[in-house]
């Protein structure tokens, strides 16, 4: 089968070694990751799964295929575009150590996303709970969450990752809305801040070369976000108080029923 490889597509790129393409290159539409390969998908719901909704790099195939394999995991991933309201895609107010600042769930009742849910079992759930020390996993209801699956119908709700540190707001206490651009994401970032570029340079290929090299830089960059009175809540919070991370299949991370 050719024309369906992550490189053929243009997904294969990994933004974990290429933190500038954050949050990575998404399908045009709903699909199944095999390995490098994407291929159609023969439902939307699997009863045997969570739903998981993805907000940034979680979604783009090139990284959930770095990610899984190099806990040895090769199993598929469905991958479902949908509808989704209540809730938009925010910046997240700490530097990764893989030297980009990534995106959060952010609540807004009035936005409408087109994002995808991928759909994990439990190996797989538990891998992305690893590679999240920043966000705790939260199970965000409807109503007020609404995701809309490509046939119309719905889902009882969905995981999403709700950083611990905040999101970064717009200036007037509101979430700021990530545009998925990274490299203006910093740019923007070093221009308002002398500190930040003390710490991290005057380019975005500095910071990400900088975070990368030391997560101590990337620890003190997160606690300036919050000295300069840049972070604000998602809105989310409370959802997550009552999630843990690390374990699926215990206590509060048993898998929720779907309707």
């Amino acid at each position: 089968m050719t024309g369906r490889t992550l490189e053929e597509l243009g997904l294969a790129d990994v933004p974990r070694d290429h933190p500038l393409t954050y949050p990575g290159a998404w399908p045009a539409g709903s699909a199944l990751l095999h390995g490098d390969r994407m291929l159609p998908l023969e439902r939307l719901v699997y009863d045997d799964r969570v739903p998981v909704l993805a907000v940034g790099s979680n979604a783009c195939p090139g990284q959930l295929r770095h990610k899984m394999a190099g806990s040895g995991i090769d199993s598929v991933v469905p991958m479902v575009r949908s509808r989704v309201s209540g809730l938009d895609v925010g910046v997240s107010a700490h530097v990764s150590r893989h030297g980009y600042v990534s995106a959060s769930p952010v609540k807004s009742p009035g936005a409408l996303r087109e994002l995808f849910v991928i759909w994990l079992d439990r190996r797989q759930l538990a891998v992305i709970d690893a590679g999240e020390p920043n966000f705790r996993r939260a199970w965000l209801p409807a109503p007020q969450v609404r995701i809309e699956l490509p046939d119309g119908s719905g889902l009882a709700g969905a995981y999403a990752y709700v950083n611990r540190y905040g999101v970064l707001h717009d200036g007037t206490g509101q979430p700021r809305r990530d545009a998925g651009d990274q490299r203006a994401l910093l740019t923007e970032l070093l221009v308002r801040s002398a500190p930040l570029r003390e710490l991290f340079g005057v380019t975005p290929e500095e910071f990400c070369a900088r975070a990368r090299r030391d997560p101590g830089l990337c620890a003190r960059g997160t606690r300036l976000f919050a000295e300069q009175k840049w972070v604000t809540e998602s809105g989310f919070e409370a959802y997550a108080d009552g999630q843990q991370t690390g374990s699926p299949g215990t206590g509060a991370s048993l898998f929720p029923p779907l309707r």
